[in-house]
C-alpha cells in the first residue's frame, strides 16, 4: 500500500485512527490497520480500482433508471431520440460511442468517395 500510494494511506490512517506518523508504529501494527481500513478508503479504492464508493454508483444506477423512465414518457422516448447522459458512464468513465458518429463503409472505394467529398477533393 505505501508503495501505491503513500499520501492516500497515510490520509485514511490520519482520518481513521488520528495516526499522523506512521513510521513511529511497528510495521506489523501499522498494517493491522491499513487492513482495518474502511472499503471506501483512499488506498483501497485506489487499491481496487474503482473512481467512486459503491454506494455513489447504486444511488446513480437509481437516478439513471428513473431518468429513463421519464424519458420514456416524453416525445424523444416515443422517437427513441434524445435519450439522457447515464451518471453511472460518467462515474465509472464508460462512455458508449455516439452512433451517430459511425460511418461504415462497404468498400475502400466508398470511404475514398466520402473523403474527397469532405477534404475537397477531386
Amino acid at each position: 500500500m505505501i508503495n501505491l500510494d503513500e499520501d492516500a494511506l497515510i490520509c485514511d490512517l490520519a482520518e481513521t485512527y488520528r495516526i499522523y506518523d506512521y513510521k513511529q508504529l511497528p510495521p506489523t501494527r501499522v498494517a493491522v490497520f491499513s487492513l482495518g481500513l474502511r472499503d471506501d478508503s483512499r488506498i483501497k479504492m485506489k487499491l481496487s480500482g474503482h473512481l467512486v464508493p459503491l454506494d455513489t454508483l447504486l444511488l446513480a444506477g437509481i437516478s439513471d433508471r428513473l431518468s429513463t423512465l421519464i424519458w420514456f414518457q416524453t416525445e424523444d422516448g416515443q422517437k427513441g431520440t434524445n435519450r439522457p447522459n447515464m451518471l453511472v458512464d460518467l462515474l465509472t468513465g464508460n462512455k458508449q460511442e455516439n452512433k451517430k458518429d459511425v460511418i461504415v463503409f462497404d468498400s475502400g472505394e466508398d470511404f475514398m468517395e466520402m473523403r474527397k467529398r469532405l477534404v475537397g477533393g477531386e
